[in-house]
């Protein structure tokens, strides 16, 4: 199964915060590929810290990226606009990692559960 890791997981990743390398370390043992989407390495590094760069780059280096393509967009602005009229807003940058995972047949792993309430969207638990 192919993994996207959202921003969330790979800050704990660099952070060294609730067991997640171990997670990830055993993910991959299991079989899994880990990728993220290039919108998520975006965020991970706008909140970069002193010191984190080397660690973000050896997370990444162990990646598979996904670009965001015209799909991918269509997808995203579809569902922004779907939840939109139900009264919810969400944010552009989640719908797009959620219509990433989507078109590329991923699992999402995050914290933010609640930020991506699509049903097409499996989200993968984390301990």
């Amino acid at each position: 199964m192919n993994l996207l890791l959202d921003t969330t997981v790979m800050i704990d990743v660099v952070r060294f915060r609730n067991q997640r390398n171990e997670f990830l370390v055993e993910l991959v043992r299991s079989g899994q590929r880990l990728c993220t989407s290039t919108l998520n390495i975006a965020e991970l590094y706008a909140g970069v810290r002193p010191g984190e760069s080397a660690r973000i780059e050896a997370l990444l280096s162990g990646l598979e990226y996904y670009e965001l393509t015209a799909s991918i967009a269509r997808l995203a602005g579809q569902m922004r606009n779907a939840w939109a009229q139900k009264g919810r807003t969400l944010s552009l940058a989640d719908t797009i990692v959620a219509a990433t995972a989507i078109d590329r047949r991923c699992a999402l792993l995050t914290d933010n559960r609640k930020d991506f309430p699509m049903r097409e969207l499996h989200l993968y638990p984390l301990p």
